[in-house]
């Protein structure tokens, strides 16, 4: 499992989907251009951004609701983790420990998911599978290496140039 944290929440509106990005830890070198987008509703955008922003509400909102439940039962999430995904559906466990200390994964949209996680602070995890699978390219590391293979060339061209070439 990879640790990872929420980069963007765009709620979108109309035809335009609303997308939550995750990106892994800055401590994890080997995955820092990983970007793991995963289409959400744009209800589901508003509570995980509710999340981020802190209570706005006066009263408690669904997610609110359900950690309130979990902690009155004596329960505590213990953290998220984002483990497949088929076609473009991703598919997501919420670790919770009971009163009892027996911890439970209870089955969840992701969205669902994060929008606990960023209310309780918890740690959101993705596992490596689902990376690989589903996270955007690194646009800006494609267009690098692309530059350096250009000048690569240019340069092997220019170092077997010879006069007769001009003739």
């Amino acid at each position: 499992m990879v640790r990872m944290d929420i980069q963007t929440v765009m709620v979108g509106m109309g035809p335009v989907s609303s997308l939550v990005v995750l990106k892994p830890r800055a401590t994890d070198k080997n995955l820092e251009s990983e970007k793991l987008p995963i289409r959400i509703g744009m209800v589901e955008a508003s509570a995980i951004s509710a999340g981020v922003e802190g209570p706005t509400s006066k009263r408690p909102l669904t997610h609110d609701l359900l950690l309130n439940c979990i902690k009155q039962m004596g329960g505590r999430l213990n953290y998220v983790e984002i483990v497949d995904v088929q076609g473009t559906t991703f598919y997501a466990h919420v670790n919770i420990t009971c009163e009892s200390g027996r911890h439970i994964d209870v089955d969840a949209r992701p969205s669902d998911a994060l929008a606990l996680a960023v209310r309780e602070g918890v740690p959101i995890f993705a596992d490596e599978r689902v990376l690989q699978m589903a996270s955007m390219p690194d646009f800006e590391a494609i267009e690098h290496e692309e530059k350096e293979q250009e000048l690569q060339e240019f340069h092997d061209f220019v170092e077997n140039l010879s006069p007769d070439d001009f003739k």
